[in-house]
């Protein structure tokens, strides 16, 4: 039995807020889209669980103050949902961007109330391994998909038909493991050629090539200057889509298309969005830095010793 993916559980203590207040339904809000993001991810699909997560950062812009405690644990919670899923989704580059923008939001909470958040740094920490192994993984394998797919060029040049679906996966597979690595365009190429020959040996657009567009799509996406082209990409398959009635491969669409809406209609926001956040996590471990300090300056001064050496006066006096 395949183990239930669980997105990391972060309670958020509510009680201090007015039960109308906008700021709480915007955490619930948020909330409620993270559990959905989790059965999605538990039924396979990512893309889907990967659009709600980012309606969810888009809600959370809309709360009054960003240094508040529980808006910040739940930014961290959605962070973790970001690197999580794209370490799913085999995009270990962007999984290490969203960890970097974690670190910085939870540092100052750790210092506030280590009790009650150091174990998400450890979780946090133990992701990073799993990616950076992950990664080394990823490039032993590369080399071993491009020999392949040399190997499967010259079998179907001599005419072994056979060989030819093996070649579309090999050439497929080294497309996935160069966008792991972070070299999209790279991977976009061997995508082209891969649904290029699928599409030569079918004659027509099946189920393989429409989910293999998808997939290009969303490595395109990365790519702020290609996203037109993947939308018109997207809007290309959809019909084939809607026509094989394959359901998941038409919400992978939609949802892919809603997160580039969402990107472009508020880039502006979400880059100020973002420098807010980083300010206030720099300005927040500052203050905390500064309270450790002073709290070991004041702690060395308390533990000065009580009976300090006579001077040399009050020695002679006594002796005297």
């Amino acid at each position: 039995m395949e183990e239930k993916i669980k997105l990391i559980d972060i309670p958020l203590q509510l009680d201090h807020f007015d039960k109308n207040s906008p700021d709480l339904e915007t955490l619930r809000s948020v909330m409620a889209a993270r559990s959905t993001a989790e059965e999605l991810l538990n039924e396979q699909r990512e893309m889907d669980a990967l659009e709600r997560i980012v309606s969810g950062m888009r809600a959370l812009r809309e709360f009054s103050d960003y240094d508040n405690t529980e808006f910040r644990a739940l930014l961290v919670a959605l962070l973790s949902d970001l690197a999580e899923i794209h370490y799913i989704l085999k995009d270990y580059k962007q999984s290490e961007k969203e960890l970097e923008m974690l670190f910085k939001v939870l540092d100052p909470l750790i210092r506030l109330d280590a009790d009650r958040f150091a174990r998400y740094h450890i979780l946090a920490m133990e992701l990073s391994t799993r990616i950076l192994r992950s990664r080394k993984k990823t490039m032993e394998l590369l080399v071993k998909q491009q020999l392949a797919a040399e190997a499967l060029y010259e079998k179907v040049n001599a005419g072994v038909l056979a060989a030819t679906d093996r070649l579309v996966d090999s050439l497929r597979n080294v497309g996935q493991l160069l966008a792991s690595t972070g070299d999209y365009r790279g991977a976009m190429k061997f995508y082209a050629e891969a649904i290029k020959i699928s599409k030569k040996k079918s004659g027509r657009v099946n189920r393989k090539e429409i989910k293999m567009t998808i997939e290009m799509a969303e490595i395109m996406m990365r790519l702020r200057q290609m996203r037109p082209r993947a939308r018109r990409l997207l809007a290309a398959v959809l019909p084939h889509a809607i026509s094989l009635e394959t359901i998941e491969l038409e919400e992978d669409i939609l949802a892919l298309t809603e997160m580039m809406d969402l990107e472009e209609d508020n880039e502006p926001r979400w880059k100020m969005f973002v420098h807010k956040i980083s300010k206030v996590a720099r300005e927040q471990l500052k203050k905390a830095t500064a309270k450790s300090e002073k709290a070991k300056e004041n702690s060395g001064k308390d533990a000065e010793p009580e009976n300090q050496p006579e001077s040399g006066k009050e020695s002679e006096a006594k002796s005297e």
